[in-house]
């Protein structure tokens, strides 16, 4: 039974929320703000999250940001009454898997969810060339979510994770944005894309310390790592 944990300050929508939740077979987590949703991590760690953004005291993306730093491992998705693309886009950059605006269907949330989930377990069963290996001037830790070099360390997710393992697997050649999409994200559609351009955003400036690597985009095609010796 996956677990899930619903973060929401509304009690009658987050009480119908839990309910269809449990009756798809979830074990469910209701905390009605970031703070107590922040004190049930630790006793009980879900396999997914689910934040509403708009919530007093912490609201979904300050939320996301603590979750993120010290569980980078878990997937989280946003709810929100607000549909402006800046908000989208700051979701996108805090690592979402998911933005869903409101009023939805349960049914839409269900399975979304549910996708991601397929989505993660089929990346538990893949395995790095190495645990931890040299990129360039940096040290590549997967199993602790680690990029490091001489002057910085970066405790990366493990999105972020998945995707510098796959580029580098493929380092020196083309890969399509699709082949990318399809074995980190699970998917091609518009909202994993934006994602992945996010995220590669990311990993060019996690490795602008060394000259000698380069992420370039190959219009039409896709993204090149490439490393000079």
């Amino acid at each position: 039974m996956k677990h899930i944990l619903l973060v929401e300050d509304d009690f009658d929508y987050a009480s119908i929320l839990k309910q269809y939740l449990q009756f798809s077979g979830f074990k469910v987590t209701w905390a009605k703000n970031g703070q107590e949703a922040l004190l049930s991590f630790p006793s009980g760690q879900p396999d997914i999250c689910i934040l509403d953004v708009m919530m007093p005291q912490m609201d979904g993306f300050t939320l996301a940001e603590k979750i993120v730093e010290d569980y980078p491992e878990t997937p989280f998705v946003f709810l929100t009454a607000k549909s402006l693309q800046e908000d989208k886009i700051k979701g996108l950059k805090l690592g979402a898997d998911d933005y869903i605006v409101k009023p939805f269907e349960v049914e839409e949330l269900i399975l979304r969810v549910g996708n991601i989930l397929k989505r993660y377990q089929k990346r538990e069963g893949k395995i790095f060339l190495e645990n931890k290996f040299e990129i360039g001037n940096y040290t590549f830790d997967s199993q602790n979510y680690l990029l490091k070099n001489e002057i910085i360390t970066h405790r990366i997710t493990e999105k972020e994770a998945q995707l510098i393992g796959f580029l580098y697997a493929n380092r020196n050649k083309v890969v399509k944005r699709e082949e990318i999409l399809r074995n980190i994200w699970g998917n091609e559609d518009f909202f994993s894309g934006r994602s992945m351009d996010v995220f590669i955003s990311r990993l060019r400036k996690y490795f602008r310390e060394d000259s000698n690597i380069t992420i370039t985009s190959v219009r039409g095609l896709g993204f090149e790592f490439k490393i000079n010796n």
